[in-house]
């Protein structure tokens, strides 16, 4: 009975460490730093910096900050699934799309 508990025991630690390498290599593909990535949320940052700043110095009101960091959150949201799907990474025509999404949102700030 002892024998086959601690054959039981090692088969499920097995599994276990097996499907926990296997989310830490997925989390590991997730963060990988990839240019236009990078790219993209370095500009998202700048982006969410401009609206608070224009908030803060009263040139937008707060409804509108809420709208521009929600049109924020949704690219973001986008740039994300498109890289769950290509191994990480975003493609220069994902790039090309999401520009031109934040290049509209950035018109929006400080008008």
């Amino acid at each position: 009975m002892f024998k086959t508990k601690a054959i039981l025991l090692a088969v499920s630690s097995t599994f276990v460490f097996a499907a926990a390498g296997s989310v830490f290599a997925a989390d590991k593909d997730w963060k990988a730093d990839h240019p236009r990535r990078a790219e993209v949320n370095k500009r998202l940052n700048n982006q969410d910096k401009r609206i608070n700043q224009e908030r803060k110095e009263g040139e937008i009101t707060k409804g509108q900050a809420q709208a521009l960091h929600k049109e924020d959150r949704q690219i973001r949201g986008e740039e994300r699934a498109m890289a769950s799907q290509n191994g990480g990474h975003i493609t220069k025509q994902e790039q090309k799309t999401l520009n031109q999404q934040e290049n509209a949102v950035s018109k929006q700030i400080g008008k």
